[in-house]
């Protein structure tokens, strides 16, 4: 890859552009298929536009279900039909039958499953239900996690192995919340967002801790737009709902919905 072709890219994220162009090089010149590990939307995007480099790759992106935030990649020869391709997805549903599970949490059973080892890659879309989750997984890790998985936060746990059909998707939550900013500068929606002054909030950006639409920044003075999603490692993410006009004073009306 020519070396000026990184300057598209963010430099943490040039090891996954190297892999992405091998996958399609591969598939280009040796007619290779290749089923990937989840990617997040950004990966997605960069796996894209470097297919899209090649007129003779074809790309399907599948997460289980239409919406899928975290999606598999099925990269081929542009006259391999796709899709009819399995993405091999299944679906883990955790339950318990002595408790509810209603005050667990996305990151408990992502915890959990963590700390079975498995990599972040291998886990596309978890859904959180009152009575459990059902967690999308690959495949090749299925029946592992369906025989070891036993506890969630000291909640002792039964899984099964379900079809892509019987999936339940949840509703992501939102704690929404309205205030109004100077500008539309990262830093300072992040300090009103968080409930950290802007002086702290500074210091995880420039760290690398922050990423916007999925895309590392350490610029504290990127500015913002209705639809962006942010996150920060340690402080979790939000999505920016609304720019909703300017105050008498000349501040910016904004409306937030932190995930929960």
């Amino acid at each position: 890859m020519r070396p000026e072709f990184y300057e598209h890219f963010h430099p943490d994220e040039r090891a996954f552009v190297d892999r992405a162009w091998e996958w399609t090089q591969q598939a280009g010149r040796y007619h290779e298929l290749k089923r990937t590990d989840f990617l997040d939307p950004r990966q997605a995007h960069i796996l894209s536009t470097l297919v899209n480099r090649h007129a003779d790759v074809a790309l399907r992106l599948d997460g289980g279900y239409p919406e899928a935030e975290r999606r598999r990649a099925i990269i081929a020869p542009d006259y391999l039909p796709l899709e009819h391709e399995p993405a091999a997805i299944v679906v883990l549903s955790v339950s318990s039958v002595d408790r509810t599970l209603a005050e667990l949490d996305h990151g408990d059973y992502m915890g959990a499953i963590l700390g079975l080892g498995m990599k972040r890659d291998r886990i596309g879309d978890i859904h959180v239900h009152e009575d459990g989750c059902h967690a999308l997984v690959a495949q090749e890790i299925a029946d592992y996690m369906d025989v070891h998985l036993r506890q969630v936060h000291r909640v002792q746990v039964l899984t099964e192995l379900l079809p892509l059909e019987r999936l339940r998707t949840a509703q992501q939550q939102l704690e929404e919340m309205s205030f109004t900013v100077a500008s539309m500068r990262l830093d300072g929606i992040c300090s009103d967002v968080y409930r950290i002054s802007r002086a702290k909030i500074v210091d995880p950006i420039r760290a690398g801790r922050c990423r916007v639409n999925w895309k590392q920044t350490e610029d504290p003075s990127q500015q913002l737009k209705a639809g962006d999603v942010v996150s920060i490692q340690g402080l979790g993410r939000f999505k920016l709902l609304e720019v909703d006009g300017i105050t008498k004073k000349g501040r910016i009306r904004v409306r937030a919905g932190k995930f929960i």
